[in-house]
């Protein structure tokens, strides 16, 4: 039987996407739930350094399962999540006979793991849906078409709407999209931005040695795949050293993914193996560093349906660092970043590597840009201010 409002209950979190404690939205949602009386379990895929099958982290049980090899095919994609798809099956049948749940919330993508909340409807069981990322649009922005599986896409979003008994939106865009593709009652959806955990964020003092005897860094953090746009990027440093005859700045990108390659051999085909530094995935404290070393920090997203509807995270990431952005401009890049950052005109590698520049040479303004940014993230965007929202999420779905 669900559990009468207000009292606490058992939550089961499944994310396919990412690890926890890595994936840093849900883990800040699982404390938070946790702290405010919910029994939390979580269940994710393993991952480099979150090898364990079963594990306790901050009285969370964490519950992972193999990760199939990240998929970069339609066909890959559909078999990545039905082999997930059935172990989230299993763990939440066993989780079911053990710990016990009373509530799912599910993380996508993929938009399937309605199929599981289904299920447990049956047994009284409640269903959030957090709508990390609209996936027809992903899908779009990596394959370029709308086929048979774009349609797809677009109705096993709609079922999930139609499980939902709330829906978590990452922002205003998202919350739209709820309401008028998924049929969702606008009372039944709210708003919890991605925002940092301002207790989390480290202010380290800069190291010189990052700029390899230049004068400035520029740094990006983030996934690295297609519609992430760093061929973009690379592109623009090509045009700061050759056109614009700036050979003054260091770029360090971090983080890992499917583009990895290709971006690497894209670097030496622009004769760049010197001035830009891949680093991979790299622990919290060699990241503050070089976020906090950076004078510039970027995003280059290209522009298409997905990503001007997406937050990204990591444009809150340098905001709570005080620290002025260059990205293309997008509707949801400009409703999180405000004055905090210069917008180039969409997928202009000239434009962008103007913007750079510009903030460059002008340290008041980078000055004033972060302060701007900061601000935004402590008087509305951390995550403190979007726990509210969160738990009244909850407290609408166990009506």
């Amino acid at each position: 039987m669900p559990v009468s409002p207000g009292k606490p209950c058992r939550v089961l979190i499944i994310v396919e996407n990412l690890p926890l404690p890595f994936d840093r939205r849900v883990w800040q949602e699982a404390n938070a739930l946790r702290n405010a009386g919910y029994f939390v379990t979580v269940i994710c895929p393993k991952g480099r350094g979150f090898s364990e099958s079963y594990e306790i982290l901050d009285g969370i049980h964490i519950y992972r399962h193999p990760h199939p090899v990240e998929a970069d095919t339609a066909l890959k994609y559909f078999a990545e999540y039905a082999i997930a798809l059935l172990w989230e099956f299993a763990l939440a049948i066993r989780i079911a006979f053990t710990r016990g749940f009373d509530v799912i919330q599910a993380c996508n993508p993929p938009d399937t793991i309605f199929l599981i909340g289904r299920v447990f409807r049956f047994f009284g069981k409640r269903f959030i849906f957090d709508h990390h990322d609209i996936n027809p649009e992903l899908y779009e922005a990596k394959f370029e078409r709308r086929d048979v599986w774009y349609r797809v896409l677009l109705r096993l979003e709609r079922w999930t709407y139609a499980t939902a008994d709330a829906s978590i939106a990452t922002n205003e865009s998202y919350r739209r999209i709820a309401i008028e593709r998924g049929g969702m009652d606008p009372e039944r959806v709210f708003v919890v931005r991605s925002g940092p955990d301002l207790t989390r964020v480290q202010h380290l003092p800069p190291r010189q040695d990052l700029k390899r005897g230049r004068e400035h860094l520029v740094a990006y953090v983030g996934v690295i795949g297609g519609q992430e746009g760093l061929d973009l990027l690379l592109q623009a440093v090509a045009h700061m050293r050759y056109k614009l005859a700036r050979d003054d700045t260091q770029f360090v990108i971090i983080g890992d993914g499917t583009e990895l390659p290709a971006l690497i051999q894209l670097r030496s085909d622009l004769g760049l193996i010197d001035q830009v530094d891949f680093v991979g995935r790299i622990p919290e404290k060699e990241l503050w560093e070089i976020l906090g070393t950076a004078d510039v920090c970027v995003n280059p997203d290209r522009a298409n349906a997905m990503n001007d509807q997406s937050t990204m995270n990591k444009v809150l990431e340098y905001m709570a660092l005080g620290k002025p952005i260059v990205q293309f401009d997008l509707t949801e890049g400009r409703r999180s970043a405000g004055g905090a950052s210069l917008y180039a005109s969409p997928n202009d590698i000239c434009d962008f590597a103007v913007k750079i520049c510009a903030l460059l040479d002008d340290p008041t303004l980078r000055q004033k840009m972060g302060a701007e940014g900061r601000r935004r993230i402590e008087l509305e965007l951390a995550w403190h201010h979007q726990i509210p929202a969160l738990l009244n999420a909850y407290a609408k779905a166990m009506e």
